[in-house]
């Protein structure tokens, strides 16, 4: 297990015509970052050096040629690849989602055999990364695939923290699939997150309707009445601290979501788009429910500022120490858990 200073953070550096790199380099540019961890960039040493002259930025690092030669108190970075890709910033290309994929599939290798200890994703673009070997609507899913679990979309912040019952989905199908047994899991995802992550001992949690006024007793709607308060009510029963459906029009504005230590939306934009207005730049994306931790900060490739310096790398720090923060949070959890069993068992 890996000790405070030496938590390896993997990093996959995202499209690179975006500002993936950018935020990247920006983070660990302050060299106090590697006293809280190892930071292992999987992509190439030219690709960084191109950025890094591009850029105008004075940082150092260690190529290496696997994960496991990393090298703590340094910026470490894998090449993952020899050749020297066509970077043209700004541009969506196929160039760049062929090694966006590279670099992904390389980091996500490493977690999946404890070479690193977490990963930390730079933004992709979901059109130009679609292949053969990525056919999904974005990392949550291609992760939930390769890490065998039950991928939670998690946006988080120290106060405020969002988790979604649908993510990539046309809203057209949001209704379809939205089910007993899916609001279920995710509130089970949720709730065991706030505990073994954040470290919340009795979580309270509060379910946004899916239609306007929560269907206003099925004038707008029957899916609140037909689906969500069963399931909630059932939930609540079993002792859990779950309330809804509330009317998502004036939740955040009230205030009310400072009542509750996550909140779950029916639907990716009823979710984020709150999330980002009270917390955009500060916010991580975090996808709870599998056996290992992603982060990855809440913007995107922003095609229209790569290469230009302009990009803020805070949300991309943001994302790394909340990736340490989770992995410490579950260590100390298993430890607690597993000395408890065996209290129980000398009994």
């Amino acid at each position: 297990m890996s000790t405070d200073n030496s938590i390896r953070v993997g990093i996959s550096i995202g499209d690179l015509n975006g500002i993936g790199c950018e935020v990247i380099l920006k983070t660990f540019e302050d060299s106090r970052m590697l006293e809280f961890c190892t930071p292992i960039i999987f992509g190439s040493t030219k690709v960084i050096n191109y950025q890094r002259k591009m850029l105008k930025m004075e940082i150092a690092y260690n190529g290496i040629d696997a994960a496991n030669k990393a090298v703590d108190g340094k910026l470490n970075v894998v090449n993952v690849w020899r050749e020297t890709p066509n970077i043209e910033p700004g541009k969506e290309t196929e160039e760049g989602g062929k090694y966006a994929f590279l670099s992904l599939k390389a980091a996500v290798e490493s977690l999946k055999n404890d070479e690193i200890d977490v990963l930390v994703t730079a933004p992709i673009n979901k059109h130009n990364i679609q292949s053969d070997d990525f056919k999904f609507p974005g990392h949550t899913d291609y992760l939930a695939q390769e890490l065998q679990g039950e991928a939670l979309m998690f946006m988080v912040t120290d106060d405020l923290k969002v988790g979604l019952l649908t993510d990539h989905v046309p809203v057209k199908d949001v209704s379809k699939k939205i089910t007993a047994k899916l609001v279920e899991n995710k509130v089970k995802k949720i709730y065991q997150s706030l505990v073994e992550d954040f470290k919340v001992r009795k979580p309270k949690i509060a379910v946004l309707g899916i239609n306007p006024h929560t269907g206003d007793n099925g004038v707008i709607g029957k899916e609140d009445d037909d689906v969500l308060r069963p399931v909630i009510n059932k939930i609540n029963e079993s002792g859990k601290l779950v309330y809804g459906p509330y009317a998502a029009d004036s939740f955040f504005g009230s205030g009310n979501h400072h009542n509750f230590d996550a909140i779950l939306a029916s639907y990716h934009d009823q979710g984020l788009i709150p999330f980002k207005t009270l917390s955009f730049g500060k916010g991580v994306n975090y996808t709870a429910g599998l056996s290992k931790v992603r982060t990855s900060p809440d913007h995107g490739t922003a095609f229209e500022i790569a290469g230009k310096g302009e990009a803020n790398h805070k949300s991309f720090e943001e994302a790394v120490f909340t990736a340490i923060h989770i992995f410490k949070n579950r260590e100390e959890y298993k430890e607690l858990t597993s000395n408890q069993l065996k209290k129980q068992s000398r009994r």
